[in-house]
């Protein structure tokens, strides 16, 4: 998706570009997350919406594109009102032996009239709400959850993975990667990184803390207390993800994983490494995976990928003109790496784009000589840039 507004700097980069996973409805409100007045009045609100999560995947409407989502008195039995008493008591009054479903207030939708309203900010909450019925039958909630799964299953909007399915939209998108990325980061760190102890959620599910003390005893020192600490908080992986053309403008290098099939074939990417620069873990992970030197290193666009939390960072390269062979034997993670001409690439993509919300890994023949990512992945965009727009060109 672009936007097609003119503007100075649209003249000279191009237009702005929102990748799937990204252009939320929400205004996330983050500065209200301490507030409990807020966030107890938003939960009761009879317009907010709840987005349930069975082991991460949403419930969706099939061929809407639309998420499925709750209303309070759906899912009241189960949470209560966590945010009736202000965050402080909350903390000084933890009891690690209890255990409460994980709640993620996510924001607000400020064009949905009727909604919560707090001083200059009005709008319909969403929050998220994890309903995967626990391991141990005997979880104070776990029957709720169960029933909560059961009124959700009868609505006619399954549980669905989304990862190699894009079946929502753009807008929906968004909201499920920002509920799954805090559901996830959540279920990931029930115990503090400085000493091991159980941590509780505060800030309304985007911040953990280790509490001083546990059923009014007070426990052992922490590092992660009373300082500001990136335990606390979730985290952003920073990944690159790259479309590198050859020196002369008319092929584009394209990999293929050992995980995937013969004949798919993708961007090259990889995580950015501590005290590097984004330029510089392009370069590195190309010539890491493909043996290609590269030069010139421009950032294209971005895209966040809750699985469990990447930011893709999407440039596009150019190889040095004696840099441009590939051998494969330092990093094993490709099969096969090539320089395909664009008019190949063009057909991939446009055979791509008429399965436009599927990730094809069938190893099923094709069309084209090759697959590529469906048209919702960022690779897939990288790719059209440069074949069908010429994003590598200087813009004159």
């Amino acid at each position: 998706m672009t936007n097609s507004l003119v503007t100075p700097l649209t003249k000279r980069y191009g237009e702005s570009i929102d990748t799937y996973f990204s252009g939320s409805p929400l205004n996330r409100v983050s500065f209200l997350r301490e507030n409990y007045s807020f966030l107890s009045d938003a939960l009761t609100n009879p317009t907010t919406r709840f987005l349930p999560l069975q082991s991460l995947e949403p419930s969706i409407f099939p061929n809407t594109g639309l998420l499925n989502t709750l209303v309070y008195d759906d899912v009241k039995e189960a949470i209560g009102n966590p945010f009736e008493k202000l965050e402080p008591e909350t903390i000084a009054e933890w009891d690690s032996s209890k255990e409460d479903p994980i709640l993620i207030f996510l924001g607000i939708d400020e064009s949905k009239n009727g909604g919560v309203t707090y001083e200059n900010y009005s709008g319909q909450a969403y929050f998220a709400l994890d309903v995967t019925v626990p391991a141990d039958p005997t979880t104070p909630y776990a029957t709720t959850l169960a029933d909560i799964q059961n009124k959700v299953e009868a609505s006619g909007a399954p549980f669905t993975p989304v990862r190699t399915h894009y079946v929502l939209n753009y807008s929906e998108a968004a909201i499920y990667a920002q509920a799954r990325s805090y559901m996830d980061w959540n279920r990931r760190n029930p115990f503090c990184a400085g000493c091991g102890a159980r941590t509780m959620s505060v800030n309304g599910g985007a911040k953990r803390v280790c509490p001083p003390t546990d059923r009014g005893v007070a426990k052992g020192p922490c590092p992660s207390r009373g300082v500001v600490t990136n335990i606390s908080f979730p985290r952003s992986d920073p990944t690159i993800i790259v479309a590198v053309v050859n020196a002369t403008g008319d092929r584009l290098l394209l990999g293929r994983n050992k995980r995937f099939p013969a004949g798919f074939y993708s961007c090259l990417a990889g995580f950015c490494e501590p005290g590097e620069s984004i330029e510089e873990a392009v370069r590195r992970e190309v010539w890491e995976e493909s043996g290609v030197k590269l030069g010139k290193v421009a950032i294209y666009a971005s895209q966040p990928w809750p699985y469990p939390a990447s930011l893709m960072i999407g440039a596009i390269a150019e190889a040095l003109p004696d840099g441009e062979a590939i051998h494969l034997e330092h990093d094993p993670e490709l099969g096969d790496a090539q320089w395909f001409p664009f008019p190949i690439v063009r057909d991939a993509l446009t055979i791509a784009e008429r399965k436009v919300n599927v990730l094809d890994l069938s190893g099923e023949p094709t069309e084209a000589p090759i697959k590529v990512p469906p048209s919702k992945a960022i690779a897939h965009n990288l790719m059209r840039a440069v074949v069908f727009e010429n994003a590598h060109l200087p813009k004159i």
